[in-house]
């Protein structure tokens, strides 16, 4: 069932943190971050989320944000504990743009992932309408 909603409070912080998220990937790209191709999927899926988030109005849409950045952020704490490069980057032992690019990502998908979940809890806590059959 469809709700209404705007791109305002949580659900436009949801947004805004995908999208930061994926900025802070496109500069771990620029400076120097490997990526398996390119575009690095991470930045890809990110923003086609942020994109679905941002258009569509469904009262489940913002637990896709928060899904997305609980993805991201686990990824990233996985790979840390596996050797890869996100804590070494966040350390800057990577140099100074991967450390920022890391940890605007890292605040844009936390972003994403509280705001989210709020959003979904305030949605389903307000009862809907329901169609007449």
């Amino acid at each position: 069932m469809s709700g209404s909603r705007s791109l305002s409070g949580y659900w436009g912080v949801t947004v805004l943190g995908l999208v930061v998220g994926a900025v802070g990937i496109l500069i771990l790209l620029v400076a120097g971050q490997e990526f398996p191709f390119f575009p690095p999927p991470g930045m890809v899926i990110l923003l086609v989320g942020a994109l679905f988030v941002g258009v569509t109005s469904w009262r489940w849409t913002p637990a896709v944000g928060a899904a997305l950045g609980l993805f991201v952020l686990v990824g990233f704490l996985l790979s840390g504990f596996a050797g890869g490069d996100g804590f070494d980057n966040l350390s800057g032992e990577h140099g100074v743009g991967r450390a920022v690019g890391q940890a605007i990502q890292l605040v844009g998908v936390i972003a994403a992932l509280v705001a989210g979940s709020v959003q979904t809890k305030v949605n389903y806590s307000v009862p809907q309408l329901e169609r007449p059959i």
